[in-house]
């Protein structure tokens, strides 16, 4: 007779933190872009994701802006960038689960970016994992009411560090 195993328990404090970045994508009116994750009433985020290796943080901006939010390098143009990386936590019930249960949370390097072509550029379909299934154009300090709760605070912080290019640009 077999006896089915149990789920080993997950130490928290002793699993790193992913490495990542995030794109804060600014239209020419200030606004932000934001896309909804496939399946979810209310999970929408800024376009954010890890780095593969030996991959810089800007290639890695570049890269995940392309692949989910179909947003190619040339139809952008960089603001800025956060001085440093910031941080989140999952919540326990997803420590174990997501990622493979190799991590935390992440540690993110997030950049600003202005969308210098037409809106028709987004496309949400273009790879195998369609990672969204919605996006919008979203004021930037309403952010922090939109996202998770465990990720608040990260975007309270970019919201600070990204509201001089929340403006009408070029």
């Amino acid at each position: 007779m077999s006896v089915p195993l149990q789920e080993k328990p997950v130490c928290i404090d002793v699993l790193p933190y992913r490495r990542g970045v995030g794109i804060a994508l600014f239209n020419k009116e200030g606004l932000v872009l934001i896309a909804k994750r496939r399946k979810s009433v209310r999970s929408w985020q800024m376009p954010q994701g890890g780095l593969d290796r030996r991959e810089s943080e800007m290639e890695a901006a570049y890269r995940e802006l392309y692949e989910e939010v179909g947003v190619p390098r040339e139809a952008v143009r960089l603001l800025g960038e956060m001085p440093e990386t910031v941080f989140y936590d999952l919540p326990e019930k997803f420590v174990g689960k997501a990622w493979h249960g190799r991590y935390r949370g992440q540690e993110q390097r997030w950049f600003a970016m202005r969308l210098i072509a037409d809106d028709d550029v987004v496309r949400l379909d273009l790879h195998h994992f369609q990672e969204f299934d919605d996006w919008r154009w979203e004021k930037l300090e309403n952010l922090p009411s939109l996202i998770g709760a465990f990720k608040r605070p990260m975007y309270e912080r970019i919201v600070s560090d990204f509201q001089k290019y929340a403006v009408r640009g070029e």
